[in-house]
């Protein structure tokens, strides 16, 4: 599982938003995103770079990258 903080994420329609951005990725199979704490949970073989810019494009930051 990789887990991703995010920051500027302020309602459930961000939360929406940055889903949408990461299902659409190559690799992705799983995607659960949480207003509070500000955090995805990834299921796939994805990369980081992948993640971040997914996550810029709609305006949101990925502050940290976690895997395992």
């Amino acid at each position: 599982m990789i887990r991703v903080s995010i920051a500027g994420m302020s309602c459930e329609n961000c939360v929406g938003h940055a889903r949408e951005a990461l299902v659409a990725l190559a690799g992705v199979a799983e995607v659960e995103v949480i207003l509070e704490p500000g955090e995805a949970r990834i299921e796939g073989e994805i990369d980081d770079e992948a993640i971040r810019e997914a996550l810029d494009q709609e305006g949101y930051e990925a502050t940290a990258i976690f895997r395992g």
